[in-house]
């Protein structure tokens, strides 16, 4: 099984890595056409609106809701949520509008406000290590959305049929649980080859 990593910005190498972990192969996405090479998507933190534009520039905001179209998973981290959600808090144009979600950029304020804290998320076991980097937040949520975990009764990781967000930075620990739970979710998907 292999998953992408939207290679224009953010911790590429680190998802990448905790890919391998889960047992699949891992492969960073520099070009639309090798989207047809994976059958699940992640793409990673960084700087939102910065993303968008490289998306555009690109061609990858058709290619992306394409591929989720034909059912093959998508996991947004950090940045990453901001790109998959259909509302920006604000009124700000969503990127690639696929998931059912308002989200608000730097919820927790600046780098300086950066924390890691143990985080309970529906499906997973054990708590897991999360990193908050000048997170968002899900504000609001539609009906087929499932709140996999909450921080101080805030959403911050949410599941849509076949996508996956989440406000923190899986990638950023040794803990591969987050990226196991996606790497379950493109198996059970059946776009695998």
């Amino acid at each position: 099984m292999r998953i992408g990593v939207l290679a224009l910005q953010g911790a590429v190498t680190e998802h990448i890595v905790s890919i391998e972990k889960t047992g699949a192969e891992g492969l960073a996405i520099k070009r639309v056409e090798q989207l047809e090479e994976v059958e699940g998507l992640i793409i990673p933190g960084g700087e939102s609106t910065t993303i968008g534009k490289l998306m555009r520039k690109y061609g990858f905001i058709e290619a992306i809701r394409d591929f989720s179209n034909q059912g093959k998973p998508i996991f947004g981290t950090c940045a990453g949520m901001i790109v998959l959600a259909k509302q920006i808090a604000g009124g700000e144009t969503g990127h690639l509008e696929l998931m059912d979600i308002t989200v608000a950029r730097n919820a927790f304020g600046r780098q300086r406000e950066s924390f890691e804290c143990d985080l309970d998320v529906k499906g997973i076991e054990e708590p897991i290590r999360a990193v908050f980097i000048r997170a968002p937040l899900i504000n609001e949520v539609g009906s087929e959305v499932e709140v996999l975990s909450v921080y101080k009764d805030e959403i911050v990781t949410a599941r849509q049929g076949n996508l996956l967000v989440s406000s923190f930075h899986p990638e950023l620990t040794d803990d591969f649980r987050l990226h196991q739970y996606f790497t379950d979710m493109v198996e059970a998907s059946g776009t695998t080859a």
